[in-house]
């Protein structure tokens, strides 16, 4: 399976999880290592795009293509077994809740889960303590950029 993640360029090679372990998010807390992955470069591109301040273009990014072994049991979570507040911002601490045991209890290398942004699209969030992590490769790294539009004001 291909996934995808944008990142600024000193840490897009990082799969440890240590930028989502430092300021928490969706789907971990502050403290727990999580890498955020999107199926698609343009699902990426937006979940990017939505914590980006209004009229600020970022740069300096890049993408990478990350590769995930086909064999690898996937935890897959629909919109429809989540807590009411799943898609609420600021981050609602029930998803948080499910990430943390999903990381904690490391029975899984990767977490299927709905995008907030896009309904009906996926994200994959991967667990960097799993053995697995060693056979997830990243097989292509490239500079991004965003298309201006997105960040008009």
């Amino acid at each position: 399976m291909i996934v995808y993640r944008i990142g600024k360029k000193k840490f897009i090679l990082d799969l440890t999880g240590q930028g989502a372990q430092l300021i928490g998010r969706r789907w971990n807390s502050r403290g727990i290592p999580m890498v955020y992955t999107s199926h698609s470069r343009a699902l990426c591109t937006v979940e990017v795009a939505v914590h980006m301040p209004a009229g600020v273009l970022p740069l300096g990014l890049e993408l990478v293509t990350i590769l995930i072994p086909e064999d690898v049991l996937i935890k897959e979570l629909l919109a429809g077994d989540l807590p009411a507040d799943w898609r609420s911002f600021p981050y609602a601490r029930s998803t948080q809740q499910i990430g943390d045991s999903f990381i904690l209890k490391n029975e899984f290398l990767i977490m299927k889960v709905p995008s907030a942004v896009i309904p009906g699209d996926f994200n994959y969030l991967i667990n960097p303590g799993h053995p697995d992590i060693q056979r997830v490769g990243i097989i292509k790294r490239e500079p991004y950029s965003f298309d201006e539009r997105l960040f008009k004001r």
